[in-house]
């Protein structure tokens, strides 16, 4: 439970430490902590020019140290933050990263270059100032003051010494004159100590301390004693000179020379002002050493101060410089952001427009009226796409089930919209190549493309041969041009394949044909044979003079008689087809069946037969076989036509549902223009043919539900024929014989 409740708290935690991030390294936050460490700045600079009486070693001074080296670390970790997010979105190629990177640079270096500058010449004064401040003049002036000062007391502590001598031998004296008078000794000591200009004289016993006599303006007061040094000095012979601290006179101190043994002190005043101006000038020489003996130490903190003063301000304005350079370049990136998505296909996309009453803010807005105008257009324009797109849909579903094909094409003639059938009868799949001009993609089509553009108001029709070989067509075009204000605005291609039925017709008309013929030709045929034999019969003994010569010409005529005559029934047989009767035959045994009846007519031939599989279809016997035994006398014909070796081969297989009866031979082939039309009638490329048996074998294919196929043999040489019919499935069993319609 435990682990789940802390696996839940860590997103918290995380989204915590971010706001905190963001708080640290938030524009408010950099705004006050660059505020803070500016006002330091300023108040440090005012210390160092000397605007804040404040002495540098006071706690005051120290404080605002510390706080300037707090404010600067600060400062510096909220200006890495910030400018690492920087870096960070330049390198992930952020929206208006560049730009705020260029603009941090140029405000940094902005404020860099003064404040480095201001901090160097800050730096050179100062060093000019302490040599100026330290030179040989200065110390010299400062030395000679110290010394007239010391000169000064040095006299007025003679003075003293000389005027305690003087009044210690002159009461020596006096005391032997005034002894036993102590009165008129007192009076002496008052004047002694009045011409002398002393403030006070006090005679006192060295070793009781009690004062003997005193004179002066503490007369009679309890005058001050010596400090045992000074009687220790006295007593050695020597005149002390003490100066009690903070008075403003001196003492000197003199052994008498008179028994007891006393002492003397006398008591001298000095100026105050000379005092203070003494004292000022030795605490000045003192201070002065101080700082010569500390120099380098005292630059060196300079150096230091200024130096963190110049980070101090060039963080502070390298941090307005971020926050000024984020107000440029997030406007930038939420322009840029937002093309971006327009350029996606977002046009509902909307940047901020803050009230800053600048370009940006007018940006901003003319920006935002310009996706909503492309949004609204944009769903107009959907619309209007939806509708065409309805209609194109609807126009290509009618031209789909066209089975005639349909090209529309522009007024430069290059294609627009082609449909499938016009890619199949074309046999060329049309799509990959819209826009190109069809007189290029379609050769045969160019006089006639050339026609209608020439007069654009008059359709033109023509029948067209298209294709080679095998895949010749025979198409019907039609090209009509699509007006607009009296301009051709584009042109309508439409074509059939009208081969199947020229062949239709003229299968119909040489069908009358032969039926007309058979009828004509049929009805002499007979007496003209029945008298030629009889003739033969009943003349040739009684013809002495050349009868060979007579029997010859009668057995002629009756041999192309029954020539005409089996050609006649080749006529009848394709003038009337007989519709078959459709049965389950096996077509193996009909193809050993015709093969047989072809071995034994024609032995110089080698024949093979193979068989793939038993198969069995629904078919005609008679004129399955009748098929077989046409594409077999074919073959035979064609190998005879050639020289060397001599062979037909027939094969059964299944092709899908459907069974294959392919007759192949090596000789002479099948031409290789006009292919398409040997199944028409009395189409042959053979000198005696008719014309007609292939036309029958493709007749009884079609009433079969199959076809005939005219190619050449996989070896190169010879022609494979091949008769294709619906086979029944291996499954199916012998049903009783029974007659189905044809058809």
């Amino acid at each position: 439970m435990s682990g789940r409740l802390a696996e839940e708290n860590k997103p918290q935690a995380r989204s915590r430490l971010a706001w905190a991030a963001d708080m640290m390294l938030g524009r408010v936050a950099t705004l006050f902590v660059a505020s803070i460490a500016l006002a330091l700045g300023i108040l440090t600079f005012a210390l160092l020019a000397g605007r804040v009486r404040m002495p540098m070693h006071s706690g005051g001074a120290v404080a605002l140290i510390v706080a300037d080296f707090a404010a600067l670390l600060l400062l510096i970790l909220v200006l890495a933050g910030r400018v690492t997010r920087v870096m960070l979105e330049h390198r992930r190629g952020a929206a208006g990263a560049r730009l705020h990177v260029r603009l941090v640079v140029l405000f940094g270096g902005v404020a860099a270059v003064p404040a480095v500058l201001v901090a160097i010449f800050a730096i050179v004064f100062f060093n000019f100032g302490i040599q100026a401040w330290f030179n040989n003049r200065v110390q010299t002036a400062l030395a000679e003051s110290d010394q007239v000062a010391q000169g000064y007391l040095t006299e007025h502590e003679n003075d003293i010494r000389l005027d305690a001598l003087a009044m210690a031998n002159d009461l020596s004296q006096a005391g032997a004159v005034f002894f036993g008078d102590p009165n008129e000794f007192a009076s002496y000591l008052v004047s002694q100590t009045s011409v002398r200009g002393l403030t006070q004289a006090v005679i006192f016993d060295p070793l009781t301390g009690q004062v003997i006599a005193s004179a002066g303006l503490f007369a009679g007061m309890a005058a001050s004693i010596p400090d045992h040094n000074a009687i220790a000095q006295a007593n050695s012979g020597e005149v002390p000179v003490i100066s009690p601290h903070g008075s403003t006179v001196e003492q000197a101190v003199i052994k008498l020379d008179i028994t007891p043994p006393l002492m003397l002190m006398v008591e001298k005043p000095i100026d105050p002002a000379i005092l203070d101006h003494v004292s000022r000038t030795t605490q000045a020489v003192a201070e002065y050493q101080r700082l010569a003996r500390n120099r380098s130490q005292l630059e060196v903190s300079f150096a230091l101060i200024i130096a963190v003063l110049t980070l101090l301000v060039l963080s502070a304005l390298v941090g307005f410089g971020l926050v000024i350079a984020n107000q440029i370049a997030k406007p930038l990136g939420h322009l840029i952001r937002a093309a971006e998505s327009v350029r996606q296909g977002d046009l509902e996309v909307q940047v901020p427009e803050r009230a800053t009453g600048d370009e940006m803010e007018g940006l901003s807005r003319a920006f935002n009226r310009m996706t909503a105008q492309l949004a609204a257009q944009r769903g107009e324009l959907l619309d209007v796409n939806n509708q065409l797109d309805e209609r194109r849909r609807f126009t290509e579903t009618v031209l789909a089930g066209v089975s005639a094909g349909v090209i529309g094409l522009d007024a430069q003639g290059r294609i627009e919209l082609p449909n499938r059938a016009a890619s199949e009868l074309l046999q060329l799949d049309l799509l990959p190549r819209i826009g190109q001009n069809l007189a290029d993609v379609v050769p045969e089509f160019a006089p006639l493309m050339a026609a209608v553009m020439a007069t654009p108001e008059r359709p033109a029709t023509a029948q067209i041969e298209h294709g080679t070989g095998t895949s010749k067509r025979v198409l019907l075009v039609r090209i009509g041009a699509e007006m607009k204000e009296g301009v051709a605005d584009g042109f309508i291609v439409t074509f059939d394949n009208v081969t199947e039925l020229m062949s239709a017709q003229r299968k119909a008309a040489w069908a009358d044909v032969a039926r007309r013929i058979a009828h004509e030709i049929k009805n002499p045929l007979t007496p003209i044979q029945l008298s030629a034999e009889r003739l033969k019969r009943r003349f040739a003994k009684e013809i002495t003079s050349d009868p060979e010569s007579f029997t010859q010409c009668a057995e002629t005529i009756v041999r192309h008689v029954g020539d005409i005559g089996r050609m006649v029934d080749e006529f009848s047989s394709f003038a009337r087809m007989p519709q078959p009767v459709m049965r389950q035959e096996s077509l193996e045994r009909l193809a050993r069946e015709a093969m047989v009846l072809q071995r034994v007519a024609k032995r110089e031939i080698e024949w093979s037969v193979e068989i793939d599989a038993p198969l069995r279809a629904q078919c005609d016997r008679r004129l399955i076989g009748q098929a077989l035994t046409n594409l077999l006398q074919n073959a035979a014909d064609a190998v005879e036509m050639r020289e060397g070796a001599r062979h037909v081969s027939l094969h059964l297989y299944r092709q899908g549902d459907m069974a294959v009866l392919s007759v192949t031979d090596d000789g002479i082939g099948l031409p290789e223009t006009g292919r398409d039309r040997l199944t028409e009638p009395y189409v042959t490329h053979k000198t005696k043919g008719t014309g007609l048996g292939l036309a029958i074998v493709a007749k009884i294919m079609e009433d079969h539900g199959g076809r005939l196929e005219l190619n050449t043999a996989p070896g190169g040489t010879g022609a494979e024929v091949s008769l294709i019919l619906p086979a029944l499935p291996e499954t199916a069993m012998l049903e009783e014989t029974k007659e189905l319609p044809a058809r």
